[in-house]
């Protein structure tokens, strides 16, 4: 196979459809047949680059470099963000090679391939291997926003015994709704209107706030830490009192221009605003195997790995019509 497909973005916000060069594959590089891709809101923001799109993967082993240790050709893996890192600097040797100076991440390294194509090369040691009681389309969406929401629970130290509140009953927030309920937390989900009670107490919420038109909520207990899932941030001067104190703020989707938050209530109550990117590798092997034991899944919606299948997800995701999760499969 000389080269394989990828779909790319363009500068008119198109998706066209072109061909990268297949390389020998060197040291511990493994070449892979694309199963499932999911879609990303950070791949909507890249469609007006000229690059390969789509960083939430999964695939099939079709072919192994010469230092490859453990995988072998039919195994099931998925990738994630983060492609590469220097493996020396003092962020790789702690377990948050994430913020490797010399990190590859999506949208700044390796452009000439991604999920959306029909084949990808990447490295052994940036593979994680899908459990077997998972699908390769419910995994593809845990590579990044499963990830995402884990990471910031389990990394920085949220307890069993904390409130969670989750912001946005979405792509990143349904899956955070199940992760921390899994873990044993009491979650309340703030969301703009009531369209998303019943679907989020099924997920494990205990309780619910529709946020539209309130100035003020009250809640039956404050929350100890915060995942920001929603687009848009929300009114700070809002949910700033029922945050705990010392409590944890993560602002998890991408977002551009500044940051703003009331000033003196962040202080009086001794809040963090926590940045927080992809899980590391050990946290996100530790992801797969919490959301196997747990049968943690994301809702998807289905579309074609084509041109045509992935301009109909992007609108549908651009138009707020995603539930939850759109997972794109080869025919």
């Amino acid at each position: 196979m000389p080269s394989f497909t990828v779909y790319k973005g363009s500068k008119e916000g198109k998706i066209v459809k072109a061909q990268t060069d297949k390389p020998d594959l060197q040291d511990d590089q493994v070449l892979l047949k694309v199963t499932a891709s999911g879609l990303c809101g950070t791949d909507e923001h890249y469609k007006e680059a000229d690059m390969a799109l789509g960083h939430e993967g999964a695939g099939v082993v079709e072919q192994v470099g010469p230092n490859v240790k453990y995988l072998k050709k039919g195994d099931r893996v998925g990738w994630g963000y983060e492609h590469d890192c220097c493996g020396a600097c003092d962020q790789c040797q702690t377990g948050r090679e994430t913020y490797c100076p010399e990190r590859k991440m999506y949208g700044m390294a390796d452009l000439d391939q991604g999920s959306f194509a029909s084949h990808a090369v990447w490295k052994e040691s940036f593979l994680f291997r899908i459990p077997d009681n998972m699908t390769d389309a419910d995994a593809a969406p845990l590579m990044c926003g499963g990830a995402t929401v884990f990471n910031a629970l389990y990394t920085y130290g949220i307890k069993s015994t904390d409130r969670v509140g989750v912001m946005g009953v979405g792509g990143l927030g349904h899956l955070a709704i199940q992760f921390a309920a899994k873990m044993g937390c009491d979650v309340v989900v703030f969301s703009g209107s009531d369209s998303k009670r019943e679907e989020a107490m099924k997920l494990g919420a205990k309780e619910f706030v529709a946020m539209k038109g309130k100035s003020e909520i009250e809640i039956s207990r404050k929350v100890d830490a915060l995942l920001v899932t929603t687009s848009v941030s929300p009114d700070w001067k809002v949910i700033l009192p029922v945050m705990a104190a010392n409590s944890k703020i993560f602002p998890l989707t991408v977002a551009e221009g500044d940051f703003q938050i009331p000033h003196m209530p962040l202080i009086l109550s001794g809040i963090t605003v926590q940045g927080s990117v992809v899980a590391a590798r050990a946290v996100h092997r530790e992801m797969l195997r919490f959301a196997a034991l747990h049968e943690i899944k994301p809702i998807i919606m289905e579309f074609p790995l084509n041109q045509s299948g992935i301009e109909d997800a992007m609108a549908t995701l651009r138009d707020g019509k995603m539930r939850y999760r759109g997972v794109l499969k080869p025919e």
